[in-house]
């Protein structure tokens, strides 16, 4: 049935709503005030989930789980309703910013303000222990800093230890990242409160380090390396490390107890009283600063509450979007009712060539009086003067071109200005800048930056300040979407470049006795770390089954290793047609010249790493005949973009370098995304919502990206080919491997 919706949608269950903090997959979080004046923080379940009973079972159970905790350290359940057509939860609000939050913006923490973190942490696991029950969910997310310590929130996955009715058979609960081995292995041994010490292990590695323990990436290689790969404890102070190495055991009998863990996490802290702070001084004004902003609130407009819907949020359009957490506020200032837009992405064709598209209103712009239109600025944050300044500076001109052409169609529905920051490639500029940007309400997303380090650096204070971030050029996946809600990837990630590498040996099978099909060498380059080891275990993965001929050969160069000569060998005793090298730019150089040496002439391949001119250089005619993936498009040589590569070269005076062309479709898949929340007054966490369902059609590929790792898709894999000593530019692989004769 359709749920019922309130009478006073401003209000319920007694509080005013104020304004919208955020959304999960289970609910949409309000700040509220009782009529008494105190602040709570308010879920209401999604008007989807209502009839659900699973959905029901599951909230009745973090209410009584909540409740059934008694700690200093656990946001308190101040009321409830689970049983009404609007089932809702109160908590007390806690106006601090959530852990991971805090570290992005000032840094690591110390020993000493670690210790006393883990120390009331460790106190708040004991409690939920005591109530027999399991966390499940331990992360920076999910840990809020107030004045006089951390608060810990969400109990929606929590359960009895002995409870498994809810839990689907290999089914994973938690956060890739931070959740234990016995959670990755979704069966196994019993998940119980060792799984919490293990996640609040992880937890304190990311906070002194600021890195987590089993790296970045897709849930899928995060959840591999929880089970299979020691922990990455670099950068956590020396004087934690056996204590975090114990909690990080893999077998969950070995890891101390939380109240155990909390007891040797307090060894030669002060004693209570003593007035030591418990986190640095930049987090304590952080944190003070929004407690002040709350004292503006009684004259903030009533939030109206749509259960399901991201419906109208009072907030100030100088404050800048809600965060998405209980734990965020903004300054209220200026008040008015603004309505969010529809979450749902239009396909656009031909890219900024085509952007009739975009209209729907005449051509004014929404809310524009007639003959003008309003103005919004896009950010690009970029190396403009370090080691990374030719790939930056792609980036600007490409960007500059795109928002030119933009502007100069009498039918555009709003005028796009481009504010460009230098971060030089060094991690404290990067941080400045992402300050600048973020401060500045008139930019509505950011374009770049242009190395996997500043991405890291930079992704939690954009996020903060609620600014969408989109890489143009990056595949490391550093930085997740799972994390960083805020953060998109417009190029496939790296382990994707074995794509057009595939269709090639396809494209050879095809040719060849199908019987026998293309016999495959893959050489894992250890040298290259985990790009090497996952793509070439896809790549193996991808030629292992029943359907394909004969399986592929897989050998290793050992970490520091530099002589090639003995893996060469042993792929051609196995007398293979191609050869795969998956590392890095000199190991190819070596097994070219290896390979030329011994006169093997069958297909040779590598990834977007070798597609250098250095590589040229210095393998020289080794280097003939050689397919090379990449996720850039040759601008000058590719028909869709020959338009864009004479504009630039008109204004340049110089061939579009790599990535030029696709930070031009960015920003057009950034005013595709403005064109429905423009004019609302809160863009920017609209943006941050609908980007990732935006669905684009640009001038090098069509922009689609997954929901869940906010990557784009397959689109925009190239191949290429060494021919007379330059790079030949073949198209998409699926072009080059269907089109090409052999």
């Amino acid at each position: 049935m359709e749920p019922l919706r309130p009478t006073d949608p401003s209000h319920i269950g007694g509080y005013r709503l104020l304004r919208r903090l955020g959304a999960g997959g289970m609910g949409v979080v309000y700040l509220g005030r009782s009529s008494g004046g105190g602040l709570v923080a308010i879920k209401v379940i999604l008007a989807d989930r209502v009839d659900d009973p699973s959905f029901r079972v599951r909230f009745r159970r973090e209410v009584a789980a909540a409740r059934r905790v008694r700690s200093p350290w656990v946001a308190a359940v101040t009321d409830a309703e689970t049983e009404s057509d609007t089932p809702w939860l109160a908590t007390a609000y806690v106006p601090g910013p959530a852990l991971g939050e805090a570290v992005a913006a000032f840094g690591p923490l110390t020993e000493p303000y670690a210790r006393q973190l883990g120390v009331r942490l460790a106190e708040a696991l004991a409690a939920v222990h005591a109530a027999d029950l399991v966390h499940r969910d331990v992360k920076p997310g999910n840990i809020l800093l107030a004045l006089d310590g951390p608060r810990l929130i969400d109990f929606g996955i929590a359960r009895s230890a002995q409870d498994t009715a809810l839990t689907g058979l290999n089914m994973v609960i938690g956060s890739p990242g931070f959740l234990s081995p016995e959670q990755a292995r979704a069966h196994g041994p019993v998940v119980g409160p060792a799984s919490d010490v293990f996640s609040l292990g992880c937890v304190l590695v990311f906070a002194t380090s600021g890195r987590r323990p089993f790296g970045a990436g897709s849930p899928a290689a995060m959840l591999y390396r929880t089970v299979h790969a020691e922990a990455d404890l670099r950068g956590v102070p020396e004087g934690l490390l056996p204590l975090l190495g114990a909690c990080l055991d893999k077998d969950p009998a070995r890891r101390p107890t939380a109240a155990e863990l909390g007891e040797r996490l307090a060894v030669g802290l002060p004693g209570e009283g003593e007035g030591a702070p418990w986190l640095p001084e930049p987090v304590i004004r952080l944190i003070a600063g929004r407690s002040t902003e709350l004292l503006a609130l009684p004259a903030v407009e009533a939030t109206v509450q749509v259960p399901g819907e991201v419906a109208q949020v009072a907030q100030s359009p100088e404050a800048g979007a809600a965060g998405d957490g209980p734990g965020t506020a903004t300054g209220p200032g200026r008040r008015r009712l603004l309505a969010f837009a529809s979450a749902g992405g239009v396909l656009v064709a031909g890219g900024l060539g085509t952007w009739a598209a975009l209209r729907g209103d005449g051509g004014r712009g929404s809310g524009a009086r007639a003959g003008s239109v309003p103005r919004h600025t896009i950010g690009l944050q970029a190396d403009l003067s370090g080691p990374g300044a030719t790939l930056g500076r792609a980036l600007e001109r490409g960007a500059q071109l795109a928002v030119a052409d933009f502007n100069a169609r009498a039918d555009r529905p709003f005028t796009l200005a481009l504010r460009v920051r230098d971060d030089a490639g060094r991690l404290d500029r990067a941080r400045e800048v992402a300050g600048q940007l973020g401060a500045d309400k008139g930019v509505l997303a950011v374009i770049g930056p242009t190395s996997d380090a500043v991405a890291s650096a930079v992704a939690g204070p954009y996020h903060t300040a609620r600014l969408a971030l989109v890489s143009v050029s990056l595949g490391a996946d550093t930085v997740s979407h799972v994390e960083y809600r805020n953060y998109l990837a417009s190029r496939a990630g790296d382990t994707r470049l074995i794509l057009p590498l595939l269709a090639q040996v396809g494209r050879r099978t095809r040719q060849r006795d199908r019987a026998r099909g293309t016999v495959v060498g893959v050489i894992d380059d250890r040298n290259a770390g985990d790009l090497s080891w996952q793509a070439a275990r896809d790549f193996a993965a991808a030629l292992t089954s029943d359907s394909y001929p004969t399986p592929p050969l897989t050998v290793t160069v050992a970490r520091g290793a530099t002589d090639v000569r003995a893996p060469v060998a042993e792929l051609l005793a196995y007398r293979v047609d191609a050869i795969a090298y998956l590392g890095l730019l000199p190991g190819a150089v070596a097994v070219a010249r290896e390979l030329r040496r011994v006169g093997f002439d069958g297909d040779r391949m590598a990834l977007q790493p070798v597609r250098e001119p250095r590589f040229l250089r210095e393998a020289g005619a080794a280097a003939e005949g050689w397919y090379l993936s990449s996720a850039f498009v040759d601008a000058s040589a590719y028909a869709r973009t020959k338009a864009f590569a004479a504009g630039y070269r008109s204004r340049y005076g110089t061939a579009p370098p790599r990535y030029a062309a696709e930070a031009y479709d960015v920003v057009g898949l950034v005013a595709r995304g403005l064109r429905g929340v423009a004019g609302t007054g809160a863009e920017r966490e609209a943006l941050i919502g609908r980007l990732p369902r935006t669905a684009y059609r640009g001038i090098t590929k069509e922009f689609r990206f997954d929901p869940d790792s906010g990557v784009v898709s397959e689109a925009g894999l190239y191949l290429s080919r060494v021919v007379d000593g330059r790079f030949r530019f073949l198209g998409t692989y699926e072009e080059a491997t269907k089109s090409r004769r052999g």
